[in-house]
């Protein structure tokens, strides 16, 4: 299986790559914990083209995971993005990883994440707000992060966790 991690532009084709997996994703991982008209109510609600505003803004990245041409993950750093409790002073970067349950080997993990960490070099602390019971947890704190506090995450309001990276500077 060919695996490549690679930055994604805001476009009609990155974002429909994107929406395959948030599609397939959210359908999967929310399946046993709300509704299918819930579920259904938010692809509905989906908007490519604030999607590829919110993209094209230069504090975002998107990076797209595709085993053999499929995409399969993805990740989405957000330079600045702030949550309570973190020090003022330092630089912070919001991660949303999602990885298919289908296609969370070790190697795509890595991948996505090796290209996600680079992209993340310049802040000091990496963020996410991370279900409960997402099976990429448990990848994220053997990658570094620990868990912050107990909160809620969207699009549902489903018991997740606050979890950090501290980025240490070389030099």
């Amino acid at each position: 299986m060919e695996i490549i991690s690679k930055f994604t532009i805001g476009s009609d084709e990155g974002v429909n790559d994107l929406f395959t997996v948030v599609k397939s994703y959210v359908n999967t991982t929310y399946k046993d914990l709300i509704s299918v008209e819930e579920i259904k109510h938010y692809i509905e609600d989906w908007d490519p083209r604030k999607m590829i505003n919110e993209l094209n803004n230069l504090s975002n990245q998107l990076i797209i995971t595709y085993a053999d041409q499929k995409p399969v993950g993805y990740g989405i750093l957000k330079s600045g993005s702030r949550y309570p409790g973190f020090p003022e002073e330092k630089r912070l970067t919001e991660l949303y990883l999602v990885i298919l349950p289908e296609y969370s080997t070790p190697e795509i993990r890595e991948s996505l994440w090796k290209k996600c960490r680079a992209a993340a070099s310049f802040t000091d602390i990496i963020w996410t707000n991370i279900l409960i019971q997402d099976p990429l947890l448990e990848f994220l704190k053997e990658s570094g992060f620990s868990i912050k506090e107990s909160s809620r995450t969207d699009p549902f309001q489903l018991s997740s966790y606050i979890v950090e990276m501290q980025i240490t500077k070389n030099g």
